[in-house]
């Protein structure tokens, strides 16, 4: 097929602590706030944004505050580890860094012979990766300039993610047939699924790569249970509505079960689970955050849907006081 994803859009998972969260991600990793806002199907709870200095598809990393749900259980059908792209130069700073703010982790360690890992976890127990690669040096630099990780060394977006899956046979399918993936590598029972290079429509809502998916096969574990410090789904990007028309006519087709189009107002949105069960969302790039504050704002105060604005009000009284990380406050 004459395929129209670009690579992972966003990847949302599940928090109990919206501040806990913010701070984490803002102090510890320089990643930018980009976005407080509130889950759409559930308003009485945060949704919270972070990535580059605009969140660039590509970059996304969201979180839902759903404090009184169950802890979450490693295993199969789910999206185990999602990887942060770093270049080389800089794994001895993230070392050094994750030392003196007592933060676990593990590694570095070769992975496919060309990428050093270091692994560690969020306050949730979600778990993270850096991973170290030459392809760093090829993008533009969007990192947030006014966060605590000087450019050279702070994260460029995201790599990979990698699912883990009782078997890969029927994951690898939708990946390829549906979605314009290609089998690159094999290591044991890790299998490696890449979207070719190409150009973007628009260099200023894709910041091209994050284009790995790492189906890992673990036919021996039970199946996950997806709660706090679980991933909630992946979701991949395409420039266009049409093409998000197309790629949903193409997932029904092969037998999937798809949501219709829905306005998300930063993007629109379709989902379907893999057969492997992991749920799965087509993104679009546009219109992006910047369609209700400017740059200089994003991330500083709590912005709603058009639609939800009437019951303002009731959503403040019920939602926990966050902050947003003042830049004085910021800690390098």
């Amino acid at each position: 097929m004459n395929n129209a994803i670009y690579g992972i859009h966003h990847v949302t998972a599940i928090t109990s602590d919206p501040q806990r969260n913010i701070d984490f991600y803002v102090n510890n990793l320089g990643l930018r706030f980009v976005k407080l806002t509130v889950n759409q199907d559930d308003p009485s709870s945060y949704h919270l944004y972070y990535g580059d200095e605009l969140g660039r598809p590509g970059t996304i990393l969201t979180f839902f505050h759903w404090p009184d749900a169950p802890k979450g259980h490693r295993g199969t059908s789910e999206v185990f580890a999602t990887s942060f792209l770093i270049p080389k130069s800089s794994i001895h700073y993230w070392i050094n860094r994750f030392t003196s703010k007592q933060i676990k982790f593990r590694g570095p360690y070769k992975r496919f012979d060309n990428e050093e890992v270091i692994t560690f976890y969020d306050p949730d127990g979600l778990e993270l990766e850096l991973v170290a690669h030459k392809s760093a040096e090829d993008k533009d630099i969007h990192v947030w300039k006014e966060g605590p990780i000087p450019t050279e060394q702070a994260i460029r977006g995201f790599y990979s993610v990698t699912l883990s899956e009782e078997g890969y046979e029927r994951t690898a399918s939708v990946l390829i047939d549906e979605l314009g993936f290609i089998p690159t590598h094999q290591d044991g029972s890790r299998f490696r699924y890449e979207i070719p290079s190409k150009e973007s429509v628009s260099q200023k809502e894709d910041i091209g790569g994050a284009n790995i998916v790492d189906v890992l096969c673990l036919p021996y574990i039970q199946q996950a249970i997806i709660g706090i410090g679980s991933v909630h789904h992946v979701a991949y990007r395409t420039p266009s509505d049409k093409q998000q028309k197309t790629l949903r006519h193409n997932i029904v087709r092969a037998g999937l079960n798809a949501t219709p189009v829905i306005d998300r107002f930063y993007f629109h949105s379709v989902y379907f689970r893999e057969p492997g069960g992991v749920l799965f969302e087509i993104a679009t790039n546009p219109p992006g955050f910047t369609v209700d504050e400017t740059a200089e704002d994003l991330g500083t105060h709590l912005v709603l849907p058009p639609w939800l604005e009437p019951i303002r009000r009731d959503l403040v009284e019920v939602l926990p006081p966050v902050r947003s990380p003042k830049k004085d406050e910021i800690t390098k």
